[in-house]
């Protein structure tokens, strides 16, 4: 059974950090688009990021670019967000995603991905 596991969240004051790790299990997700989306309370999931699985291109909503940044170890099968400058809004659950293998088309919506973590948390206070 293929299993996306989120890592890393908590709470932080406003100017913090914080570095989401998503560690899949069942198979490997080298072959796969990955992402991150959250969802604040009475809010729609949202995209956050995603990296292409060929020359892992990297893509940002407006509300992110600039401050997280999306990357992949495929070696250790792991995908990170590492979150900086973090301010109150950008509170949510977040969530890992992954593709099918060999996914080709958009990466910005929830609908193009078939795997998902069980989020952790994010809360950062002003």
């Amino acid at each position: 059974q293929v299993q996306l596991v989120e890592s890393g969240g908590g709470l932080v004051q406003a100017g913090g950090s914080l570095r989401l790790s998503c560690a899949p299990s069942g198979r490997t997700f080298s072959s796969s688009a990955m992402g991150w989306f959250r969802q604040a309370p009475g809010k729609e999931r949202e995209f956050v990021a995603a990296i292409s699985r060929i020359e892992n291109r990297t893509y940002y909503a407006d509300s992110v670019k600039g401050r997280f940044t999306i990357s992949r170890d495929n070696a250790k099968n792991t995908l990170y967000l590492q979150m900086n400058s973090l301010k109150p809004e950008d509170t949510a659950v977040y969530y890992c995603a992954a593709s099918v293998p060999y996914y080709s088309g958009s990466y910005y919506y929830a609908k193009d991905y078939d795997y998902w973590g069980q989020g952790t948390q994010v809360t950062v206070s002003s």
